[in-house]
């Protein structure tokens, strides 16, 4: 009973995360995200009384989820090259339709980033830290944050021009 509680809380700690980490995977595909993330709390389920605790248990489960999406992008080949127009949206005047675009626009961008910059990008939109990113990634702090940074310049180009 206990471990179900513990398990129940760091669900609801972690799930709306999670799917938006997987959102970043799949390309804003709600369904598909929270599939994922499901699958994702499966294997922590699975894999809770191995956890060790030597990092956040936070680290570890998004750890989890970026395994899980990466894995998915091998099985369905998301990182396939598409145009930017194939999945161009109507502008709209209003201000939070205009906010909602450009959110569009910039996982557009994302989508054509390779998985590693990827998995760089979408975890530190999450705001997780960069040290703790680098241990989830298996890189070393300043070339996570070396990356990050280029990485960042490239979503500015792909943005201002509509290519990367």
């Amino acid at each position: 009973m206990k471990e179900n509680i513990k398990f129940e809380q760091i669900y609801y700690n972690n799930y709306n995360k999670v799917v938006r980490i997987c959102m970043g995977y799949v390309k804003g595909n709600e369904p598909l995200a929270q599939d994922l993330a499901q699958e994702v709390f499966v294997k922590v389920w699975e894999g809770l009384e191995r956890f060790k605790g030597e990092s956040k248990i936070s680290t570890w489960i998004y750890r989890i989820t970026v395994n899980t999406c990466l894995l998915e992008l091998r099985k369905k080949k998301y990182t396939s090259n598409k145009n930017i127009e194939d999945q161009a949206e109507i502008y709209e005047v209003d201000s939070h339709a205009q906010k909602e675009s450009q959110l569009n626009q910039l996982h557009r961008c994302i989508q054509h980033l390779s998985v590693d910059k990827k998995a760089l990008i979408v975890l530190e939109m999450e705001d997780i830290p960069q040290k703790e990113i680098s241990v989830i990634l298996g890189l070393s702090h300043e070339v996570v944050r070396t990356r990050i940074h280029r990485i960042k310049n490239e979503l500015k180009t792909c943005i201002l021009n509509g290519t990367l």
